[in-house]
């Protein structure tokens, strides 16, 4: 779970012909070019108990992801106001109390439900996936989570940083670990397992809340080649983000 160590311009038209001069160069109503549409905005938690690297890293994936995200950061458990506008909450990884870092979440756990619940998406990655749990944490997944390190016939039996294999959608791959959680869903649970671990157990799940989306992570999808050489680890499919941005679709639904 923790990881130590643009004015308006212009229409300008050259010489064309006058269907296309009508089409493509008239102005718009209000007499400015039409801008882009905005990005949509990601909002993290970067509040105590969160490593140095963990909310950087999801930001730079998320500006980099399809999207194109807008990336803002909380430093307190979020408000109704921090949230307004974005359309995605991000719980990174970080922390090593559970405990200790709900006692400075849990007065937000109802904004938090009431924004999924409205249509907003929830983004937990193994610390943050762990929250997304209900013993303590926002009580936003379909059942509950518990460590991977604890499963029955885990491969991985303690807290070191490591590469697991996973199946995602059935095919192999590898990720980064730390203690990350397992999920463990309801009977007929309305909910997508992405990935497993090796011992069939859930890594990787999005499930609906409302008119909203969850989508945690044990593994660390986010995790850039710092992390990597930080802890002299390889990874066999080399350091990629498409994992990452997977999920990140899924979780907004946009996919």
């Amino acid at each position: 779970m923790t990881r130590q160590p643009l004015a308006p311009r212009p229409l300008l038209c050259g010489l064309v012909t006058a269907a296309l001069l009508a089409v493509g160069c008239t102005p718009s109503p209000s007499g400015k070019e039409r801008q882009p549409a905005e990005r949509p905005l990601a909002v993290i938690y970067d509040g105590p108990q969160g490593c140095p690297d963990c909310a950087p890293s999801i930001a730079k994936v998320l500006r980099k992801a399809p999207q194109h995200y807008r990336v803002r950061y909380v430093k307190t458990a979020p408000k109704a106001s921090d949230l307004a506008g974005a359309m995605l909450y991000v719980q990174p990884g970080g922390g090593s109390d559970l405990e200790r870092t709900w006692r400075d979440l849990k007065g937000s756990a109802g904004v938090v439900r009431t924004w999924v619940r409205n249509g907003g998406s929830y983004l937990g990655l193994c610390f943050g996936a762990y929250l997304a749990g209900r013993h303590p944490g926002f009580g936003l997944l379909p059942g509950d989570t518990n460590g991977y390190i604890d499963s029955p016939s885990t491969t991985v039996p303690d807290g070191r940083d490591t590469v697991v294999p996973v199946k995602w959608k059935g095919k192999p791959r590898h990720m980064y670990f730390q203690d990350g959680p397992a999920f463990y869903l309801n009977e007929d649970a309305d909910a997508d397992v992405l990935a497993t671990y090796p011992n069939g157990d859930a890594a990787v799940v999005v499930a609906p809340y409302g008119k909203g989306r969850v989508g945690v992570s044990g593994p660390h999808p986010e995790a850039d080649e710092s992390w990597y050489a930080e802890k002299g680890l390889h990874n066999p499919d080399g350091i990629l983000f498409d994992l990452a941005h997977e999920l990140i679709e899924a979780t907004t639904g946009r996919r």
